[in-house]
């Protein structure tokens, strides 16, 4: 093969190789979930890159990824309550970029955001809730403590960045305070206890005397009932009695009336009779 030959198919190879760089620089991809910054010789365009394909200006355009999907990062805090007890907590933050910040926190802030812009200030928020709340209120109004603490930081970090949650993950106080604050809490369950005793004994004390009272006046019912209704005995008598004893049935307390005497009657007898 002669020596020029060699030299054209050499310089179509570099050229080819060549264009498939200058292809490569050319272009770029956006993956899903993130947002492209372009910068061009230092200088960063105010408009971010979507999702996806694109082209760029070769060797001198570079396109950094920003990711706006949820991140998680733990974080701890050392507060004091307002009895001055420090109180060690355990947090997990739940943050993300939204998009009309992203060219503003990669040109204003170096690395990732939450360590110069979340985590001091919900450190801050935290604190300032936990020092107007007792030891024994932080561990019993947990819920609250967080609700504000996330309010709070909400406030001081502004739209730039978006804190979705805040998750107390764990509250550590000293030994001792722990031990008193139990030990308060079986006191307080134990007096809820005996009180709850005392009020059951006393409706039942009540029951008791409401049941009496209903029964001594259904007695005295009865009582002018007969008193104005003698034949009522009777009537009585005559329908409690068994059919066995002889049964005698008189006219009334005054003496008046039509006295019955009622034999006896074997009821077995007349079962064996009539089957």
């Amino acid at each position: 093969m002669k020596a020029q030959t060699v030299a054209k198919l050499l310089g179509v190879a570099i050229l080819i190789f060549v264009i498939i760089i200058a292809a490569s620089s050319a272009s770029y991809v956006v993956q899903p979930g993130f947002r492209g910054v372009e910068v061009t010789l230092g200088k960063v365009s105010p408009v971010f890159k979507g999702e996806g394909f694109g082209w760029k200006t070769p060797f001198i355009t570079t396109i950094v990824p920003v990711t706006i999907r949820q991140q998680t990062r733990e974080l701890q805090a050392d507060c004091y309550s307002s009895d001055l007890q420090q109180v060690k907590t355990e947090l997990r933050v739940l943050y993300r970029v939204p998009e009309a910040s992203i060219v503003q926190i990669y040109q204003g802030y170096a690395g990732d955001p939450f360590d110069s812009l979340i985590a001091p200030r919900v450190q801050e928020a935290l604190k300032e809730v936990t020092a107007m709340q007792s030891a024994e209120q932080i561990v019993k109004n947990r819920e609250d403590i967080k609700t504000k603490a996330l309010a709070g930081a909400r406030l001081k970090i502004g739209s730039m960045l978006v804190v979705d949650d805040v998750v107390i993950q764990n509250i550590d106080l000293s030994h001792e305070l722990e031990t008193a604050i139990e030990a308060k809490m079986v006191q307080e369950q134990e007096a809820a206890k005996a009180k709850f005793t005392q009020v059951k004994a006393q409706i039942e004390a009540d029951t008791v005397v409401i049941k009496a009272k209903g029964d001594a006046e259904s007695i005295r019912i009865r009582g002018e009932a007969l008193k104005q209704t003698p034949a009522f005995i009777d009537l009585q008598i005559v329908e409690k009695w068994d059919g066995r004893a002889p049964l005698y049935v008189g006219g009334g307390s005054n003496g008046g009336g039509v006295n019955m005497l009622l034999p006896a009657v074997d009821t077995s007898k007349q079962r064996t009779a009539n089957p």
